[in-house]
């Protein structure tokens, strides 16, 4: 007779069925790419890697820092090394495209459960930027916690007894992420920016690879230390810091604060992008219907011009690729009048991404889309409960265990904060031409909710998934 499953067993067959998933995956493109197939965990290994007892203690000695206290007036982002990021963005190497595939499979997974939430709200994410948060806390975690983040992001090895696991080097993935990041900047284009904030109370130090990890996976960290005991005091310090230090993008992002605060966590990744050729910022506006019910208006954008698209009759939506930089391009679906976005949402997969690329095929299109930039929130505890209450728990919540990321134990991550800033513009876009192209153009208007991707062209990293229900909102 079987034997029911226990919620750790569940826990753990669910997180080794989408880390099976992600190889397999993986292995499909590379099979199709005819390159010799490289197991992730392979490229990320710790040196001398072995399978560590999960119940024994690190055997590596915690190397600590003190923490700079918070002072509003000091801005200063947290020095390093720049020798070492030059030399990491001129190297270039297979992990990217590895990597790509994993972030991309556990980013559509997260992106399901943060959209399923709020099915008629603005929604925006980053893949990258998300993964980039999990092998952060990765780095400070205790190897039974480090290995439940191992098999959500798909970097276990697949060959580890239940006792124990071997531990991938989270700084190698973390400046491969960043690697994807700065293949975008190569062009005068687009600008990713990437920024992290992290606020641990007073009586405690950080582990340097912690505080290092802040700094492999961004342009800017800032690391400070914060008086807890007055928690409304506190989280008007932090937010107000976390808003200087953004050029004044993010407000309040830390909500409800707690005098036993061990750590506050914050990434921002802000995507500035240009059309490769500049759309036509029109003097009338847009009808833009948000449901049946609804309709508002939006400053409208157009352009006549070759695109690649094509009429998926399956899923009943229209796909439309948008060139961006020279690396980056965005995938639009609009979904065809009486076909709700839910159901074509539902029915995303990246095997159904994949397929929609060979069969776009280049025509004339008189393009229409309403004006916008989106500004999103996530919080890293809600959405791994959205996903799995088990997950949750093990990774951020109340079974997990953070021995290597400070001298106090235990600590606790209490506040995990994603925020994904989106915002389009004409500078340094080709301008339109005026020549008459010829033939009759498809006349295709965005007027109603739509999903959208953008994508990094030589990785194949999904930087950002996201749907606009209402572009006032």
């Amino acid at each position: 007779m079987n034997k029911l499953l226990s919620s750790n067993d569940k826990e753990k067959a669910e997180m080794q069925r989408l880390s099976l998933l992600v190889v397999l995956g993986c292995c499909l493109s590379a099979c199709q790419a005819n390159r010799v197939y490289i197991h992730p965990f392979n490229l990320f290994a710790a040196e001398n890697v072995s399978c560590e007892t999960l119940q024994t203690q690190s055997s590596k000695h915690l190397e600590t820092l003190p923490v700079t206290p918070l002072d509003i007036e000091v801005l200063t982002p947290d020095s390093r090394d720049q020798s070492k990021g030059d030399a990491q963005r001129q190297n270039i190497t297979e992990g990217t495209a590895v990597l790509a595939q994993q972030l991309n499979f556990l980013g559509l997974r997260m992106y399901h459960a943060l959209s399923e939430k709020q099915p008629s709200t603005n929604t925006l994410m980053s893949p990258v930027n998300t993964y980039g948060s999990l092998v952060t806390f990765l780095v400070g975690a205790s190897k039974k916690t480090a290995s439940s983040f191992q098999n959500l992001l798909g970097l276990s090895s697949g060959t580890d007894r239940e006792d124990c696991v071997s531990l991938v080097d989270g700084h190698k993935v973390l400046k491969t992420l960043q690697s994807i990041n700065s293949l975008v900047d190569v062009g005068p284009k687009d600008k990713i920016t990437t920024q992290v904030w992290a606020f641990t109370r007073q009586d405690v130090q950080l582990s340097q690879d912690f505080i290092q990890g802040t700094r492999d996976f961004s342009d800017t960290s800032f690391t400070r230390s914060v008086d807890f005991s007055k928690p409304q005091e506190a989280e008007g310090l932090v937010n107000d810091f976390v808003e200087k230090t953004s050029d004044g993008k993010l407000k309040g992002v830390f909500k409800d604060v707690n005098s036993s605060s061990d750590l506050l966590f914050a990434t921002s990744f802000n995507f500035q992008g240009s059309w490769k050729t500049a759309f036509q910022l029109e003097n009338s506006t847009l009808q833009f219907h948000v449901d049946e019910a609804t309709t508002v208006l939006a400053p409208l954008m157009t352009h006549t011009g070759r695109y690649h698209y094509l009429n998926d009759k399956v899923l009943r939506c229209t796909v439309v690729k948008l060139p961006l930089s020279k690396r980056s391009y965005m995938l639009l679906v609009l979904p065809h009048e009486g076909t709700k976005l839910q159901d074509i949402e539902s029915s995303l997969s990246m095997d159904t991404m994949s397929n929609w690329h060979p069969s776009l095929q280049e025509g004339l299109l008189e393009l229409s889309l309403p004006k916008c930039s989106i500004l999103s929130v996530t919080d890293l505890h809600e959405l791994l409960t959205n996903m799995n209450r088990d997950i949750e728990a093990k990774l951020l919540g109340s079974q997990a265990e953070f021995s290597q990321l400070s001298n106090a134990q235990p600590f606790t991550v209490d506040k995990a904060v994603n925020t994904v800033l989106f915002e389009m513009s004409e500078e340094g876009a080709e301008p339109q031409d005026k020549t008459q192209e010829a033939g009759v153009p498809l006349k295709l208007s965005i007027n109603r909710p739509f999903f959208f991707s953008v994508i990094e062209g030589d990785s194949n990293a999904i930087l950002m998934l996201g749907k606009i229900t209402n572009p006032t909102a």
